[in-house]
């Protein structure tokens, strides 16, 4: 019974690593309630800008290293009802004197980190044939947690590139009759493309959230009230092809809305609400 108790932590924290960064939806449990925890803590700190834009990196680094404590600790735990009688010790050691799960952390520990220093190891064929698997399960652990950062970062660049677009457009205070063109169509058809790829990056990478864009011209969490209001000028143009683009882009704001408010905020109010509430969430104003 023991050994199941271990048995079943390592296929909890399996199962959260592979919602997390493979499953489609990617909502880890266990991963997100330590990002969200991480991220309502800094909220309330003081030098809140500052505290707020480490939550993100130290979250992933939170949740790297709780997966690799369960699984040391599951593999402990399955170790732990077979220690020390199935194991052999090398000549000289000490190790067996120690009590029993304390003994079995060092093998778990040794074999998740594929070290195999050899000085305790399974005597008996099943833990034997247990022990390739539990380096497999650790190599594995390692790379996917290497693999997890560079996969954010693409996700952060087009973020970063959805804000900075319309905190330039800004500055040219654009109206009405400016975006009421062949290439104001174009521009409201690109801005809703980029809303579409962080829209759907917030539903595969919802750990991006939780990072700091910097600047606020680099924030779309401030920059996304000027996009709305593209939308809306676009809504009301004269050309047709304006105005299809001004629906395209006002439908694919009302879609990031839900995921922002399903995911994150939880507001249950309307988009304008919802992206009113998504800077303060940031700790930013909007303009």
């Amino acid at each position: 019974m023991i050994s199941l108790v271990g048995t079943g932590l390592v296929m909890i924290t399996l199962r959260d690593l592979f919602h997390t960064l493979w499953h489609p939806t990617r909502h880890g449990g266990l991963s997100r309630l330590v990002m969200t925890t991480l991220w309502r803590l800094a909220r309330r700190l003081r030098a809140r800008r500052r505290v707020v834009g480490l939550a993100g990196p130290l979250a992933m680094v939170t949740v790297a290293g709780m997966w690799a404590a369960t699984v040391v600790l599951g593999w402990a735990v399955i170790h732990w009802p077979h220690m020390p009688g199935a194991f052999t010790f090398s000549p000289g050691s000490e190790a067996a004197q120690e009590p029993a799960l304390l003994d079995s952390v060092h093998p778990s520990l040794v074999l998740v980190t594929t070290l195999e220093l050899g000085d305790i190891a399974p005597g008996e064929g099943r833990l034997r044939l247990m022990s390739p698997l539990e380096s497999l399960v650790g190599f594995a652990l390692l790379t996917a947690t290497v693999s997890w950062v560079p996969e954010i970062h693409p996700a952060l660049i087009r973020r970063r590139v959805l804000a900075v677009r319309p905190a330039v457009l800004r500055g040219s205070d654009s109206v009405t009759q400016q975006i009421d063109c062949t290439a104001g169509a174009l521009l409201l058809d690109g801005l809703a493309t980029e809303v579409v790829r962080v829209r759907t990056d917030f539903t595969q990478y919802a750990e991006a959230y939780y990072f700091h864009d910097g600047e606020d011209r680099s924030s779309p969490a401030v920059m996304i009230d000027y996009v709305s209001t593209l939308a809306r000028r676009g809504q009301v143009a004269r050309r047709p092809e304006v105005r299809l683009a001004g629906d395209l882009l006002a439908g694919a704001l009302k879609d990031l809305a839900a995921v922002l408010d399903r995911l994150f905020l939880h507001t249950g109010d309307t988009p304008a609400e919802v992206f009113a509430a998504y800077p303060a969430d940031h700790g930013r104003t909007q303009p």
